[in-house]
């Protein structure tokens, strides 16, 4: 079986962090922040690891 491409626009949103889960980003992270509170704007701050529902998509275009 020949060698996977890795999608870029997906390499550009996704990242593997040390123990090899897979991290996006959070959203509602763009603008309006006014409107958000310190704690929840330091919440979406933060990466959250990718659900199991979309984890072998995530994989697959990563060429993993």
């Amino acid at each position: 079986m020949p060698k996977l491409k890795t999608s870029k626009t997906a390499a550009k949103r996704f990242k593997i962090s040390g123990s090899g889960k897979i991290m996006r980003r959070k959203s509602y992270n763009n603008h309006m922040f006014f409107h958000k509170s310190g704690s929840q704007k330091r919440r979406l701050d933060k990466d959250a690891e990718l659900s199991g529902t979309e984890l072998k998509r995530v994989k697959r275009l990563l060429g993993l």
